[in-house]
């Protein structure tokens, strides 16, 4: 009867452990201005994060992602705007899947109700 409740004990402190340890599920709403195809965009966030989807509701979301490409300059460029309005990162790349990966690392070290630190 002990090794049955130690077994329980422990096998329900491991799954807290991996509750805690999980990310908080994220949501972008993709600007409107955006020209980078919705489906490319949500295939390489699911590649490099999938604790973030896309909404169609922007109240709903924890930022705005604005994804253009230039072609005059053969370039991605992403700008992220925190709920709220206030713009917090933008990068450039000449491949996608680094632009979403650059936003994808942005958004997870930067909480949406995080403010953001003078020189970032």
């Amino acid at each position: 009867m002990k090794k049955v409740l130690l077994f329980t004990v422990l096998a329900l402190l491991a799954g807290v452990a991996i509750l805690q340890a999980e990310p908080r599920p994220l949501k972008i709403f993709l600007s409107p201005g955006s020209n980078v195809p919705r489906p490319e965009v949500m295939k390489n966030l699911s590649d490099k994060c999938p604790n973030v989807s896309i909404t169609n509701d922007p109240k709903k979301s924890d930022f705005m992602v604005e994804a253009r490409f230039a072609p005059y300059r053969d370039r991605y460029e992403f700008t992220v705007t925190r709920k709220g309005g206030d713009l917090v990162y933008s990068t450039e790349t000449t491949l996608l899947h680094n632009a979403v990966k650059d936003v994808c690392h942005y958004i997870n070290t930067h909480t949406p109700d995080k403010p953001v630190a003078e020189g970032e």
